[in-house]
């Protein structure tokens, strides 16, 4: 986990929230109870019990207020590697505090009251969380929403599938800090030896959002080793890689079939959903796999796949 700042809470521990949790997996609205009660309640949400109570938030999720919380189920903590309560207690409190509140919103949001499209909302982690709202559903950083306006006292809940991860690190930086990215770095030093500078490109304002490829898919694409990156020639790469770019945040809940993309180069790319999300170039025979998504940077957005894109 990155380094996060620290936040005063209080971190009193109501008795209540001590209680073993139901084994009825439904999550009735009371209007009668905290949040925070609702959370110790809900047997599919246990895991995220043990973070609150680890991150000292259960006052916060107790007092009276509006908020909105986006409470990850079981399966979003398993999936995000916090299965279990020594990988949960393994976090430093400051940043599991930090990645709670980036769950939680200062106002209360009911499914009803999210405009259509996506919408940038502050948290009380003070950084922008974006909530989508289309005919699939209600999703946030490309999250779903699977159990939606389960009111409190204090507020509402949305249980939803994913563990949301405050960015701290910008497009550039994300790839650095990620060793299956080691060819794609290569390849945005060396274009930016050439007419167009992309690594400043992709470490501005932004947002932007970047289809990734993998060091295998560099492998796959005639790139056998970085020495070949760094023997290309800079503007073909620079080419090819704005070829990955889209302007603005495209989250996975916002592809759509057949869709067809502008790069930031000029020309498109089509998206497909049948048998799992791909993204296809021009000047490739087949499509690419996104394998993995909604990689949240504070620029923009970053979705894994397994081949280089053609112009």
């Amino acid at each position: 986990m990155n380094q996060l700042f620290k936040i005063a809470l209080i971190a009193a521990l109501p008795v209540m929230f001590l209680t073993s949790c139901s084994k009825d997996d439904d999550m009735p609205s009371d209007n009668s109870k905290s949040i925070t009660i609702l959370v110790s309640e809900n047997a599919n949400l246990s895991l995220l019990k043990t973070a609150v109570i680890r991150a000292g938030l259960t006052e916060t999720l107790s007092a009276n207020g509006t908020l909105t919380v986006f409470a990850p189920d079981n399966g979003a903590f398993q999936a995000a590697g916090l299965g279990t309560e020594a990988a949960i207690n393994a976090v430093p409190v400051d940043d599991l505090k930090k990645i709670l509140l980036y769950h939680v919103l200062g106002e209360k949001y009911t499914s009803a009251g999210i405009p259509s499209g996506t919408t940038e909302l502050n948290t009380a982690a003070t950084i922008k969380t974006y909530v989508t709202k289309n005919s699939s559903g209600v999703f946030v950083n490309g999250g779903k929403v699977t159990t939606a306006d389960v009111n409190a006292k204090n507020g509402v809940v949305h249980v939803i599938n994913k563990v949301l991860m405050p960015p701290s690190a910008n497009i550039v930086q994300l790839a650095q800090s990620n060793t299956n990215f080691t060819f794609l770095v290569a390849a945005v030093v060396r274009a930016s030896t050439g007419s167009t500078n992309v690594a400043a490109a992709l470490s501005g304002t932004g947002p932007l959002t970047v289809f990734a490829p993998t060091n295998a898919a560099f492998q796959a694409a005639g790139f056998a080793s970085i020495a070949d990156i760094q023997a290309a020639n800079a503007n073909m790469l620079a080419s090819i890689l704005t070829y990955h770019v889209v302007s603005g945040r495209i989250f996975s809940s916002d592809l759509t079939e057949g869709a067809m993309p502008t790069t930031v180069n000029g020309g498109k790319v089509t998206i497909t959903l049948a048998g799992g999300a791909k993204v296809k170039g021009a000047g490739n025979t087949a499509a690419s796999n996104i394998t993995a998504t909604d990689m949240i940077t504070t620029n923009g957005v970053v979705h894994v796949i397994d081949r280089v894109l053609l112009p």
